[in-house]
């Protein structure tokens, strides 16, 4: 270069305003480049290429072996080809009137694919004085809000519960619902549905569902012929055991069930299949209908009244294993043993249920039918792999106690077998004797005492002797034969031989 392009002021400022391709880049980015000297500017001739002459305005593109004045053209070196191309556009025309070169095409690198979705902007016209015009600014979406009619928002109302609007439409529908209160109430009923659309809860039905629901519906007409509240355990029970049932496929009927109960000072078990808990279910409900005039499955009058017995009586009757055809046996069954009891209400909760060994009143061994139709349900539902949880509070507690109004005679059973300690004080009957405290906690929870010595004793706080502390499930596990004395999660204290008396006598209330 010459210093003959420097003579031209006018010439000087154009040069500097047009458009250019970098010069060569250096390597070394971390230089200070305050100190590195710029670069002299082309003639405004054409003896320089438009390739060599950088901004002016741009110092940190020169190098520290840019070439000086009159040392000829640079040679264009690789680091150029990182700089951008620009874009075409006319060039604006030197002051001298010398037309310049026409520089090489480049060759035309490949679009990217997002690219291609949007036109490349033309060249326009640039202002005479060689400043380039502004970028034109994106075009502005209006903020105005959408006017939509009221049939059109109130279709939209599920599809803005569920999140699925534009947000023009939300809030379009939004600044509607807060003048339209009938659009406003269907808006909530159809939030508060959404949530129920969610997957990440238990699909599986709340138990007091059917409870909740029959009190709402007797709360609005009471029913003319009421099932007694001493029956209610047992219309629940069977209601959700039939639940279970109508839900488990054909070979799930054939699932191998373990029965577990204690005899004496062991435990002992039997295998069967779901359709024979329901049968032995059937068999022993047999003695609720014969007690109340009705026909006994296994030929009442003839059939034997232990529970263990008539179960053995019922599987050896049948020719094959009994398959899901039992179900509707027993469902028509325990619906007419509660229809009847509701018929003769109160006439019917005394009347005697013979179990050979011994006998409860009617009301009672409806309570101990759906404790023991729960008890099975637990057992068939882990064969089949089904939830199942306890009964309500207030079914659990009445089952509690009725196993612990029945511990004094089983106490006084196992100590006649020489399986119990000695009575060390005898009282007169209905009085107040030595008593253990049996505390139960959690579900169905409440405080019992147990006479120790005598069944006709008043078991009585001021007499307790011992306490034991269970949970109330825990509590019924051990009373259906399932956890063994030693295994249940007991806290104890005071007299030990009576601690462990009682809970051996809770154990031998299990059967078959």
């Amino acid at each position: 270069m010459t210093g003959g392009g420097r003579e031209s002021e006018g010439g000087e400022e154009e040069v500097r305003g047009a458009r250019r391709i970098p010069g060569p880049r250096g390597a070394a980015d971390d230089l200070d480049l305050a100190t590195v000297p710029l670069p002299p500017l082309p003639p405004p001739g054409g003896s320089a290429p438009d390739e060599a002459v950088p901004e002016q305005s741009q110092p940190a593109s020169a190098s520290g072996d840019a070439p000086e004045s009159g040392a000829g053209e640079p040679e264009p070196g690789p680091a150029a080809e990182a700089w951008p191309e620009p874009a075409p556009g006319p060039e604006p025309e030197p002051a001298d009137g010398h037309p310049r070169p026409a520089a090489p095409e480049p060759e035309p690198e490949p679009a990217a694919p997002a690219a291609e979705a949007w036109p490349a902007p033309g060249p326009g016209p640039e202002p005479a004085d060689g400043t380039p015009e502004p970028p034109a600014p994106d075009p502005l979406v209006s903020s105005a809000p959408v006017v939509l009619p009221h049939q059109v928002l109130k279709a939209l109302l599920g599809a803005w519960a569920l999140s699925a609007c534009s947000a023009e439409e939300t809030a379009a529908v939004e600044d509607h619902l807060t003048g339209c209160a009938p659009c406003a109430d269907e808006a909530l009923r159809l939030r508060d549905a959404v949530g129920l659309l969610h997957t990440d809860g238990s699909l599986d039905l709340d138990p007091t569902l059917r409870t909740r629901v029959l009190d709402g519906c007797f709360g609005r007409r009471p029913a003319r012929i009421p099932v007694p509240e001493w029956a209610a355990p047992y219309d629940a029970e069977t209601a959700r055991l039939d639940a279970l049932l109508r839900d488990i496929g054909d070979s799930e009927w054939h699932a191998p069930v373990r029965l577990q109960w204690f005899e004496e000072e062991r435990r002992v078990s039997r295998r069967t299949t779901v359709a024979g808990v329901i049968g032995h279910l059937m068999a022993v409900d047999g003695l609720l209908s014969a007690a109340l005039g009705l026909d006994d499955p296994l030929d009442g009058g003839k059939a034997p009244l232990d529970p263990t017995e008539r179960t053995e009586t019922y599987w050896s009757a049948t020719r094959r294993p009994p398959t899901r055809a039992v179900r509707e046996p027993w469902r028509a069954q325990s619906h007419e043993l509660i229809r009847t009891a509701s018929f003769a209400g109160r006439n019917v909760a005394e009347t005697s249920v013979s179990y050979g060994a011994f006998a409860l009143p009617l009301q009672d061994a409806a309570l101990d039918r759906a404790f023991e139709c729960w008890v099975h349900g637990g057992d068939i539902a882990d064969a089949v792999d089904y939830p199942y949880p306890a009964p309500s509070a207030a079914h659990l507690h009445r089952m509690i106690d009725l196993a612990a109004r029945m511990l004094p005679a089983a106490l006084a059973g196992r100590r006649s077998a020489g399986l119990a300690g000695p009575a060390k004080d005898l009282v007169a009957a209905g009085a107040p004797g030595r008593s253990l405290h049996l505390e139960i906690e959690g579900h169905g929870g409440g405080d019992w005492y147990i006479a120790l010595d005598s069944p006709a004793a008043l078991g009585a706080p001021e007499r307790a002797v011992a306490q034991v502390a269970l949970d109330g499930v825990e509590f019924c596990r051990l009373v259906a034969g399932h956890i063994s004395p030693v295994e249940a999660a007991a806290g104890q204290e005071g007299d030990r031989e009576a601690i462990r008396d009682v809970l051996f006598a809770a154990a031998s209330l299990s059967r078959l």
